[in-house]
């Protein structure tokens, strides 16, 4: 019979997996949309994530992204819960989930555009890079994108 760990000591190993999987490793088996063979630069596109205090301003945010080309696509994950510590007081929130694929490249334009219209006094902007994935779909992002990665400044 298999051995349970109790809850804490499952949530611990959590963060490892998801470091594991976020580190770029490559598996021990390479997909073959994936392989080498595809023409894909490993981490040359992103995944990053905003969060936003409610739909309104994740669609606001999510559509000017995608107007701008500063990314290909914005999905929105509702009602997640965030637990955290702010100005020395345990905080506990409904917010709303940004992921938005975009070249990494282009992350620090992301970066300033969102920080520049989020309502959040610090905006959470984090980005990891794609190491591997559908193919057709990276490219697909590259060529959205491709417009603001060509110049060299990005407008407000």
């Amino acid at each position: 019979m298999p051995v349970l760990l109790p809850v804490a000591s499952r949530l611990l190993l959590l963060p490892r997996a998801l470091l594991t999987m976020a580190s770029g490793s490559p598996p021990t088996q390479p997909s073959p949309a994936s392989g080498s063979g595809s023409g894909y630069v490993p981490g040359s596109v992103s995944a990053a994530f905003v969060t936003c205090p409610n739909e309104k301003v994740a669609k606001e945010i999510a559509r000017a992204v995608v107007e701008k080309h500063l990314a290909a696509c914005v999905n929105l994950i509702p009602q997640i819960t965030s637990i955290y510590e702010w100005k020395g007081k345990i905080e506990e929130d409904s917010e709303v989930l940004m992921m938005i694929k975009t070249q990494s490249s282009l992350v620090p334009a992301l970066t300033d555009f969102v920080r520049s219209v989020h309502p959040y006094e610090v905006a959470e902007v984090i980005a990891l890079p794609v190491e591997q994935g559908n193919f057709p779909y990276l490219q697909w992002v590259h060529q959205v994108t491709e417009l603001v990665s060509d110049s060299s400044t990005v407008l407000p």
